[in-house]
């Protein structure tokens, strides 16, 4: 299982069965229209663990110039910004060498006042002295410019600063920023539960132009793995019935073996439907691997009829002795192949919504396939030879 999820988030992005994806640019708008989904996805009947990525919440300070204010002082916002940055984030004034090691000298505040809101609004940002050089007249004239080199104003006159959420993270793919609604699906089908969901989202959910929704999660892999199934089952089948061809010599009886592979088929179906649950991949892994076990009985029990006939037994003499011959055998398969599969089908552990559909297809194959085995085949091969039986 945790193999699983992580191969999920390799392939998606996410590690839930359905995800949302919604793209664009404003955080806000992405983060309105995810909730917007969130209560769309949790009013779908087998929805569960519905929930927005955590895209907000972390604490940030913002500091705001006011830009009339800083012309009004004649200060430049690059200055402000300096001193800002050397107040908390420290600036790199020259460096230390002790022996071969060699230390950067860092200016900030201390880690006290870095933090207390009311002191930052407080800090002073020195003004600019309103001549370029200083003047060399009288006294009076340079205690003057001594003065204007040293007023300052406080940060808050030219600056709001405020302490309040932010963005957490900021995800982005294919170069657009990305923000997911996932939710897991219990209790129904994978791919009910999507095509209802994109039905719902679509007519309850308004997009902003420039925004745009995507499905994803295990989802994409459940398409994906439907066009391969719909390559590999009739190739499977048909390698079958190619191998029949050539063990038989004839298409009569490799399509009476053949006819094991869908009755093994509704056998189980049913077995899903009497234990409520889902057609999914892992059921149809299972269908390919019960048609090939349906095959091998038949396989085991018209070999012998053929056999018996070849050694000039009548026909309904041989079909008889080769039921009774063969009925041994044929259980023995039924039961080595059903009683392995139980665990796997009553399992309710980690990776059980893997394991149950398998196991239940197989057993509840197994069990009609052996009954065609042993009741409808013997009399659907009477019923196809004989008029050679008639005509010896």
């Amino acid at each position: 299982q945790p193999i699983q999820m992580r191969f999920n988030e390799l392939i998606s992005g996410v590690r839930s069965d359905v995800a949302v994806k919604i793209y664009g640019d404003d955080l806000a708008v992405m983060n309105k229209t995810a909730g917007e989904i969130e209560a769309v996805l949790q009013a779908i009947p087998g929805a569960a663990d519905v929930k927005v990525e955590q895209t907000t919440g972390l604490p940030m300070l913002t500091v705001r110039l006011d830009r009339e204010a800083l012309a009004r002082y004649g200060l430049p916002a690059a200055d402000v910004q300096e001193l800002i940055s050397t107040a908390l984030g420290g600036t790199t004034v020259g460096q230390i060498y002790e022996g071969d090691r060699r230390f950067d000298l860092v200016v900030r505040l201390p880690e006290n006042l870095r933090t207390d809101l009311t002191y930052l609004q407080n800090l002073p940002v020195p003004l600019p002295p309103s001549g370029s050089s200083a003047p060399h007249s009288s006294s009076s004239e340079i205690l003057n410019f001594k003065y204007q080199i040293l007023q300052t104003v406080p940060l808050r006159e030219v600056a709001q600063i405020e302490l309040a959420p932010g963005p957490n993270q900021i995800s982005r793919e294919n170069g657009k920023r990305r923000v997911v609604v996932t939710a897991n699906v219990r209790g129904r089908d994978l791919g009910g539960f999507v095509t209802e969901a994109q039905s719902r989202v679509t007519s309850a959910v308004t997009v902003p132009a420039g925004y745009w929704l995507e499905f994803g999660g295990t989802f994409e892999q459940l398409l994906s793995a439907t066009k391969r199934l719909q390559i590999v089952v009739p190739v499977a089948l048909l390698l079958i019935f190619g191998l029949l061809f050539v063990s038989f010599g004839n298409v009569k009886d490799a399509l009476l073996v053949f006819t094991g592979v869908p009755l093994a088929l509704t056998g189980g179906v049913t077995a899903l439907w009497i234990r409520e649950i889902p057609l999914s991949i892992s059921a149809g892994v299972g269908f390919i691997a019960l048609s090939g076990v349906a095959v091998l009985n038949g396989l085991v029990m018209l070999s012998c009829i053929r056999a018996l006939r070849d050694a000039g037994q009548p026909l309904d003499a041989a079909i008889e002795e080769g039921c009774l011959t063969r009925l041994r055998p044929v259980l023995m398969t039924a039961l080595v192949a059903s009683l392995g599969f139980v665990p796997m089908a009553l399992a309710t552990g980690a990776g059980a919504e893997v394991q149950r559909p398998l196991a239940t297809v197989v057993i509840g194959g197994i069990i009609s396939s052996t009954l065609l085995t042993l009741v409808v085949l013997p009399a659907l091969y009477r019923l196809a030879h004989r008029d050679s039986a008639s005509e010896k």
